[in-house]
């Protein structure tokens, strides 16, 4: 179902006019039935949230400018609570004091995953072209 709305809406959205697409209530069959107008940016957002139902993927919304405990911002990476504190105090990811506790922003945390990833992707590579100097197979 959630893969049959995607594909709805995209077609909605690849029409030359897709500047304001308007959304109608047809059970309603009154004149003044029921509508309303959704962004085409928005109509976006939805579709890819149905695309990742539709393949079983968990969904999580989070605000850009929300700020996460360290043990949220553990959760989100799939790290320990430990390792986040470690990143804090190297000062690799940026934080904020509330009272006695630290607070990261979530557009800091997705920096800090990138980078992550991207150190992440630059050690293998590194590995594989040392294994290819070695004659290894690889």
């Amino acid at each position: 179902m959630a893969k049959v709305a995607q594909r709805c809406i995209m077609a909605a959205l690849d029409h030359p006019r897709a500047h304001k697409i308007i959304l109608v209530d047809e059970t309603d069959q009154s004149a003044a039935s029921a509508s309303l107008e959704v962004p085409p940016k928005a109509l976006r957002m939805f579709a890819e949230i149905l695309g990742r139902m539709a393949q079983g993927q968990a969904i999580s919304i989070i605000p850009q400018k929300m700020l996460l405990s360290t043990q949220e911002a553990a959760n989100y990476l799939n790290v320990s609570r430990p390792f986040v504190v470690k990143q804090l105090e190297e000062k690799k990811l940026n934080h904020i004091k509330v009272g006695r506790h630290r607070r990261i922003l979530f557009e800091d945390l997705i920096a800090f995953q990138k980078s992550m990833q991207q150190k992440a992707e630059s050690a293998l590579q590194e590995l594989v072209d040392q294994a290819q100097e070695l004659d290894m197979g690889y």
